[in-house]
């Protein structure tokens, strides 16, 4: 399979292509610059495969959550080619790919991803591995004040993202007791979006090109509080 994946959902843009087999990447960590860069980011990953957007079985974008703006440009850039090429796309959260890096990294087999929100507050899920090592959600990804997270059950957590940096006190009087260690990556790599998006398609999860939709998380709190 020949797949495009790219992740802007936090100060890094990153793009990874899978053309059967062998992994061409970039990985730049500059806030505000995924506007400039992503375009020409994906341009350098299919240069290295050495094919063309026309080539491309599938893409994927890490749908979130994360900041608004680079998350407009993400889910913009995809619909974009998927649109002109008329490909299946792979929505994959921002969270699960912080959560395979640690897998890819470490090993581990349980991660508890947090990543800054900013405004005081975490994005958070929980991720356990399965028999293929692809990291599978262990409950629902909230946006919360770092002392009101949920610690899943069980022992043997790892931590890992930029909201175990900024809030690493609260969170551990949450989960200390839980976690084997608190481990990288801090913050989401397409690489590692390659092997959730593959599993994804397999299970039938593609969309057509308008329904690559980024998710913010916060939209569903402030709907809850207008309910």
């Amino acid at each position: 399979m020949r797949l495009l994946a790219f992740d802007t959902a936090t100060e890094a843009c990153s793009v990874a292509l899978e053309v059967d087999g062998a992994v061409h990447a970039r990985h730049l960590e500059q806030p505000r610059a995924h506007g400039e860069r992503l375009l020409a980011m994906i341009d350098e990953v299919l240069a290295a495969g050495g094919i063309a957007r026309a080539e491309l079985d599938a893409l994927a974008f890490g749908r979130g959550p994360g900041g608004f703006t680079s998350l407009r440009i993400g889910a913009g850039v995809a619909q974009g080619i998927a649109y002109g090429l008329d490909l299946p796309v792979i929505p994959v959260s921002s969270l699960a790919v912080l959560a395979q890096g640690a897998a890819r990294g470490h090993g581990v087999e349980r991660a508890l991803a947090a990543l800054d929100a900013r405004m005081g507050e975490v994005y958070w899920g929980a991720f356990a591995a399965d028999a293929n090592g692809i990291m599978q959600p262990a409950g629902g990804e909230h946006v919360l004040p770092p002392e009101r997270v949920e610690c899943p059950p069980g022992t043997g957590w790892c931590a890992c993202g930029t909201g175990w940096e900024s809030y690493r006190d609260a969170l551990l009087q949450r989960c200390g007791d839980a976690l084997q260690g608190i481990t990288g990556p801090r913050l989401p790599n397409a690489v590692d979006l390659l092997p959730l998006a593959a599993a994804a398609r397999d299970r039938g999860e593609a969309v057509a090109a308008e329904h690559a939709v980024p998710v913010y998380l916060r939209d569903r709190v402030a709907e809850k509080k207008r309910r």
